[in-house]
């Protein structure tokens, strides 16, 4: 394929913006972590949640779930 001077100059650059951006997308995907869930549920409370944000949504499943699990919590002794 015959590229003029100006097609030459044009193709080159978007190959430097392709490289450029799959950089991003390498660094991104070297720099993650492994996402460990902090608590693993049973798959019956994995149900029972799931049934719940169906009918209340996710923020406020979301919300009382924190808030049980710091009450539950709260009696332990702080630390210093």
């Amino acid at each position: 394929m015959k590229l003029s001077d100006e097609e030459k100059t044009a193709l080159s650059e978007a190959i430097d913006k392709m490289n450029e951006g799959l950089d991003v997308f390498i660094q991104f995907y070297n720099d993650a972590e492994e996402e460990k869930p902090v608590i693993e549920f049973k798959e019956d409370t994995i149900a029972a949640i799931e049934k719940a944000i169906e009918a209340y949504g996710t923020e406020t499943v979301s919300e009382k779930i924190n808030a049980i699990i710091r009450e539950v919590l709260s009696f332990l002794p702080n630390k210093k």
